[in-house]
């Protein structure tokens, strides 16, 4: 039996884009879930007014974000029954050709969610405005070690896919709502041991603006990535879990610590007396040079722990 596939379209702002994004939907999706995130431009009506029986328009009486839109598309979503839930904005950037190759995975059974992938399409990249292009290589690191999911790349890409499974084993109100929601949802995914797979997509630009702040995104990404970067450490081998990495990480983090602190304290001093002892010093470094080495290999182990199907 064929899967039943929806797709949530979180509109804000996107009046002029919408209803060529749903005309363009193929006929494999059964269900169109637009969200009108208390748009100003009324995007919900202009869906609504379509004549598209498989769109369904669920209206915010307060604006939450494009996660807050997208977390109300999937809850609504496993309401109608669907298996298979793709997420498309609502600006035309995502080309709606892709989206069997984007399910398909899923499909398959080779993984509960999937996102798409720009970083692959050298034509598309040099296209792509060189400010996105340099953030988003940075971000993608940041995104690598907070997630655990080491080879994904291209972590703020909305056009994704996830199983029914997937969505009723996340904790949905406790993903971030706003910007910062495709890289939650990685975290969050990771903590339930979902296999992830990126999809080459290359991307659209038109004359849609984005609305990600290149400076509410540098500044604010990196605490965000941090506390879920803790958050996903403390469950899955403190909670869930107690292996190697746990070990490492018991070892490694106090020594590192003691090391910086230690050394810069006596590099301070000496700086007054114009010596320091060399067993001081080696008091200083022999806990750094364990710590990072612990620390290392706990990443090293973290890498090799990307979930994967089983066979």
């Amino acid at each position: 039996m064929k899967p039943s596939i929806a797709v949530v379209i979180p509109s804000y702002k996107v009046a002029h884009h919408i209803a060529s994004v749903i005309l363009g939907i193929p006929k494999i999706v059964e269900h169109i879930i637009v969200v009108d995130d208390k748009c100003p431009q009324n995007s919900g009506k202009i869906a609504q007014d379509l004549s598209d029986a498989r769109v369904y328009v669920v209206y915010h009486g307060e604006n939450q974000g494009v996660g807050g839109a997208v977390i109300s598309g999937y809850k609504k979503a496993l309401e109608l029954g669907a298996d298979i839930v793709a997420k498309i904005d609502g600006d035309g950037q995502m080309d709606t050709a892709y989206l069997q190759a984007l399910i398909q995975p899923i499909v398959d059974h080779e993984a509960d969610y999937t996102k798409g992938n720009r970083f692959t399409d050298f034509k598309a990249l040099a296209k792509m405005p060189k400010i996105r292009l340099f953030g988003n290589s940075g971000l993608s690191f940041l995104v690598k070690a907070a997630s655990g999911y080491w080879t994904v790349m291209d972590p703020t890409n909305g056009y994704t896919a996830i199983s029914r499974q997937a969505i009723e084993n996340l904790e949905l109100d406790k993903i971030a709502r706003r910007y910062f929601f495709e890289s939650d949802m990685l975290i969050h995914l990771n903590i339930e041991n979902a296999v992830v797979v990126d999809i080459p997509i290359p991307a659209k630009y038109g004359d849609e603006k984005s609305s990600l702040s290149i400076t509410r995104t540098l500044f604010g990404f990196p605490p965000k990535l941090f506390k879920g970067l803790v958050k996903r450490i403390f469950l899955k081998y403190f909670i869930y879990d107690f292996n190697m990495i746990s070990i490492y990480l018991i070892f490694g983090i106090p020594f590192l610590t003691f090391g910086l602190v230690f050394g810069l304290y006596h590099w301070i001093t000496a700086s007054e007396t114009a010596s320091t002892p060399v067993g001081t010093v080696m008091l200083a470094v022999l806990p750094i040079i364990l710590g990072i080495q612990f620390l290392l290999q706990a990443i090293q182990i973290d890498i090799n722990n990307i979930p994967k199907k089983k066979d």
